[in-house]
């Protein structure tokens, strides 16, 4: 596993793959720091289903929403029964891969030395590199900053004042876990999320037996699952009726939980659900109303030695400031470091708004695969299940290159403007283009490109097998482009 450069202004490292179908996990083989770094009583944001990767059941689960250290345990288990550990180059990050026409194959250098690739496969992901405001007089702050992503496992946080800024999809898996131990907590609230319950629960020794030794168990409720999302939730993101049903739900679900009129009328988004990404939870609620959590609905103004100013020209005091503030999704840092066939980088020809064709390949950019494109992203069901689809698509294409002596294939200009074109045509209909938010979901344009604007299964039909029709093909012996 190689990771990724540092990014502009930042100092967080993103971690690239090379011919890995290994999800980002472990930094290091047996370290106990993760990608996702929190407490092991955090939970993610989707089910054990959902987080699992179909050739690899786990009928060992302890609950319906697994917690944060079962699912790293999960994931090194799996890289080491796959034999993938001797292949990942821990501690390695990329500092710029650069195609070479004439030899058809990637030049990469790395901070452990040169390396070359007939194909590179960006496994880096979009929810890797942690987004970071520009606050002023954050320098100077004497106490304690660090993004969620980066948790700061040193930092005892028993008794100690802390500013929470953000109140997304990591915010909400958090402060509920530290609320109980922190002396006083601010969360400075940019817009309130929608948030709808969780469905957590323990599973039984008897299931967990039960799928041990009747796999197809397991596969028949993992498949319930995902075409319960397919069915119900997808629907949110593209009809307003289900969407005024499902606001009716969330909102009961505030009602249930949060006493407080004042309160509640903060944490009442005014915006519609589903254009950003619908959060689950049951304790997120109850720990805003604890007695020491204060919710402000205001920007931040400045940061001083000891206080964070909001916007409403309110000093909160702080020993230390995390923030939840998401990642780098539609720009990731990668992009400038990785250059194609006419020698400008990724992030230059995207210009703001990334695309891709079938969130997986790029013009100009030969032999280059990504897994987690743009274009890819799904607000109502696994990404897990999107990204073995654009393994099955890559995978397919080798075995092509292989049987037919291909050297090199690249989408071409025309075809990618083509998709792109009916790609944001259906976008238009969706939640996210008309949802009157601003989201991770959309680049600088505006628009949602990071996301897939359809069912799931549509995907995984449209990326089953590697058509080679709208790519062009070279070979080692000519540089024209071969017949389909």
């Amino acid at each position: 596993m190689i990771r990724a450069p540092v990014s502009k202004g930042g100092s967080a490292n993103r971690r690239s793959s090379l011919l890995s179908k290994i999800p980002r996990a472990a930094r290091r083989p047996g370290s106990g720091r993760t990608a996702a770094p929190w407490a092991p009583r955090i939970q993610p944001a989707n089910s054990r289903c959902a987080t699992s990767l179909s050739f690899a059941p786990n009928p060992h689960w302890t609950r319906a929403f697994s917690r944060q250290s079962e699912i790293r345990d999960y994931l090194r288990r799996v890289a080491s029964e796959h034999g993938l550990l001797p292949y990942i180059r821990f501690g390695c990050s990329l500092l710029e891969a650069t195609w070479d026409d004439a030899a058809q194959r990637w030049r990469i250098e790395t901070s452990a030395g040169p390396l070359t690739a007939d194909v590179l496969i960006d496994g880096s992901g979009p929810i890797a590199e942690p987004s970071l405001p520009g606050l002023p007089g954050l320098d100077g702050f004497a106490g304690e900053v660090f993004h969620s992503a980066r948790w700061n496992h040193d930092l005892d946080l028993t008794g100690r004042k802390v500013v929470v800024i953000g109140t997304g999809a990591s915010a909400i898996q958090f402060v509920p876990a530290i609320q109980p131990i922190v002396g006083r907590m601010t969360v400075v609230q940019r817009t309130a999320p929608w948030v709808t319950p969780r469905m957590d629960r323990a599973t039984t020794g008897i299931e967990r037996r039960l799928y041990a030794v009747a796999p197809w168990l397991q596969r028949l409720i993992r498949r319930r699952q995902y075409w319960m999302r397919e069915l119900v939730t997808w629907k949110i993101m593209v009809s307003p009726r289900v969407r005024r049903i499902a606001t009716k739900a969330a909102l009961w679900h505030l009602r249930r939980q949060v006493a407080d009129p004042a309160l509640r009328e903060r944490l009442t988004p005014d915006w519609e659900l589903g254009c950003k990404r619908i959060l689950i939870s049951n304790d997120w609620y109850p720990a805003l109303s604890a007695p020491n959590v204060e919710v402000v609905s205001a920007g931040v103004r400045e940061v001083r030695s000891h206080s964070v100013v909001t916007t409403d020209g309110r000093e909160h005091l702080a020993d230390a400031i995390i923030f939840g503030t998401g990642f780098h999704v539609t720009d990731p840092p990668l992009a400038e470091h990785l250059r194609g066939r006419d020698g400008r980088n990724l992030a230059e020809h995207w210009n703001g708004s990334p695309h891709t064709y079938l969130g997986v390949t790029v013009t100009n950019f030969p032999n280059l695969f990504r897994l987690g494109g743009p274009g890819s992203a799904t607000g109502h069901n696994s990404h897990v299940f999107q990204e073995e689809c654009q393994v099955a698509y890559a995978m397919d294409a080798l075995r092509q290159m292989r049987s037919r002596g291909i050297t090199s294939i690249e989408i071409r200009a025309e075809e990618q403007r083509a998709y792109i074109e009916q790609h944001l045509m259906r976008l238009a209909r969706t939640v996210w283009s008309v949802g009157g938010c601003n989201s991770f979901y959309q680049d600088t344009t505006g628009v949602a490109s990071g996301n897939w604007p359809d069912s799931t299964w549509k995907y995984r039909r449209a990326t089953r097998r590697f058509d080679p029709a709208p790519y062009e093909l070279r070979t080692a012996a000519a540089v024209a482009p071969t017949a389909n």
